[in-house]
């Protein structure tokens, strides 16, 4: 039997058919495209270019980061400078929102690195030297701990312990490989690269078969294995799926670095616990107010070392450090802190911000230059010192070139480039104010003194060392190329948008309403 439409029918697909037609056309029931407000060209449109503007959006914290909200502390001593060194004067600064690491680095994570390099760069002795921890760092003339310079980086016992005996120079590099993992696995995922490309890589694909951010970005050509997906939303002028992620596409991670010693200070202190009534959502708001000032990174009993609520946990150690000569872990059957050296990343409690073991474990590389006189010269918003500026380099055919790493040359901005520049005049700016000849202050390392441009900034006390060096404000410093049991380090990544975070606005929004309007009574 035949079926027949009936006239109602035929208007229902009339009607289905001209609407297909409008959204496939960018009709009135099409989906309407954005536009610019400068130019009125649509964005997204073929016709007009197809300028891809990607949604509005927050960066998402990498693999093993907690956001930070910053604000306003006062950056410095917080107790009484035992020491006579006078380098850490307390001064209020603001530091801008930022992302750190929940924990330490750990032993099994810079195994990962050192794992990956081995197969990458397989029989390359000089990458390898120049990556691997000193674990000579636990030797001590008077004291057996060839065990530790044995066991504690490989045993699997010790795989959640911080990893120690890495200079700062090292640590930096791993955040560049860090970066570089993070984004590569982003590109696969979303099959801007060669499903293989990872195997290829970890069998022996060495500097030129190997991912590196900053090279995919400024010249992608040099990245073997690249591809482009069937589909994307982003599209060439051709309106064809584009072939490279760029920057502005909202894709790519940031990238990891050493957080800055103003940005470690103040996650430590983490002060929402001590503002008795912080925003907590879009719409409310929230007191401007710090109720206790914290010596420690922890916010109960801040002054103190144990825990003081009533609880079984009352009177136990907060922070894993030596509580005095010769005791560093306590009489059996009560031990104190219940370590021994470097205890577990996630021992002891988190604070605010769910940062572990700020205070205590090891103390922490951050990125700056060491100067006793930084906390009194340094900027107040974003406080750092170890500006060096440097540009990537060029051959004498225009052309980028990669390193035996795989990372894109770099060579110094000199100061003939900058000279006219209002903001800075040198490349280097480490001895800013200190130790250069505005300053009149020389450091003449190993003659006269132990600071240099080398030197480094670390933070936060460790297993070894007495209470006063758990205190955020206390600060030491040693050559970058140099290591210790005792350090370790965290990463960190830039935060842009919303200082409040992910699901608040940025700025008071008063929407269209006239500051002088009011309403009729």
């Amino acid at each position: 039997m035949q079926k027949t439409f009936s006239v109602k029918n035929l208007i229902i697909l009339a009607a289905v058919v001209f609407s297909l037609g409008a959204c496939k056309s960018g009709g009135s029931s099409g989906k309407k495209k954005s536009k610019s407000s400068v130019t009125g060209w649509n964005y997204d449109d073929k016709n007009m270019g197809n300028y891809h503007v990607s949604k509005m959006k927050y960066p998402k914290a990498g693999p093993g980061l907690v956001f930070v909200q910053g604000g306003t502390f006062v950056m410095g001593a917080k107790d009484e400078d035992v020491m006579g060194d006078w380098n850490n004067i307390p001064r209020r600064i603001t530091v801008p929102s930022f992302f750190i690491d929940e924990t330490e680095v750990a032993n099994v994570h810079y195994r990962e690195y050192i794992y990956w390099l081995e197969n990458t760069f397989a029989g390359d002795t000089t990458v390898m030297a120049k990556a691997l921890p000193d674990t000579l760092c636990w030797r001590e003339e008077l004291a057996y701990n060839e065990p530790y310079v044995e066991y504690y980086f490989r045993y699997p016992a010790y795989n959640y312990y911080p990893v120690v005996g890495v200079s700062w120079q090292q640590a930096h590099d791993f955040c560049i490989w860090r970066t570089d993992r993070v984004n590569e696995l982003t590109l696969l995922q979303k099959g801007y690269l060669k499903k293989d490309f990872a195997k290829k890589e970890m069998r022996g694909g060495g500097a030129e078969g190997s991912f590196n951010t900053e090279t995919y970005l400024m010249n992608p050509e040099l990245i073997q294995g690249r591809t482009k997906p069937k589909k994307s939303e982003l599209k060439d002028v051709s309106g064809k799926p584009r072939a490279n992620v760029k920057m502005e596409d909202g894709l790519l991670n940031m990238g990891y670095r050493l957080p800055t010693e103003a940005e470690w200070e103040y996650a430590a202190y983490g002060l929402l616990d001590q503002n008795p009534n912080p925003r907590k959502k879009e719409g409310k708001s929230g007191e401007e107010l710090i109720s206790n000032q914290q010596i420690y990174s922890w916010s109960k009993n801040p002054n103190g070392l144990r825990d003081n609520r009533r609880g079984s946990w009352q009177g136990k150690f907060l922070a894993n450090f030596k509580r005095g000569s010769g005791d560093n872990m306590g009489v059996a059957g009560g031990l104190n802190d219940r370590s021994a050296i470097p205890g577990n990343i996630k021992a002891f409690y988190p604070n605010s911000f769910g940062i572990y073991n700020m205070s205590g474990n090891v103390a922490e590389w951050v990125q700056d230059v060491y100067r006793p006189s930084t906390p009194t010269d340094g900027e107040d918003f974003n406080y750092f010192r170890g500006n060096k500026f440097d540009k990537y380099y060029k051959n004498s055919s225009g052309e980028f070139e990669r390193d035996s790493l795989g990372h894109l040359k770099k060579t110094a901005v000199s100061d003939e480039e900058v000279k006219n520049r209002r903001n800075y005049q040198h490349n280097s700016l480490s001895g800013y104010l200190d130790g250069d000849s505005t300053s009149g202050a020389f450091y003449q390392y190993g003659v006269t003194t132990l600071v240099s441009d080398k030197s480094r900034v670390f933070k936060g006390g460790s297993w070894n060392d007495r209470p006063y060096w758990l205190s955020p404000g206390a600060r030491r410093f040693l050559e970058e190329d140099q290591s210790s049991s005792t350090i370790g380090f965290r990463c960190a990544q830039t935060y842009m948008g919303s200082p409040e975070g992910a699901g608040f606005k940025e700025g008071n929004i008063f929407g269209k309403r006239k500051q002088n309007s009011r309403k009729k009574q």
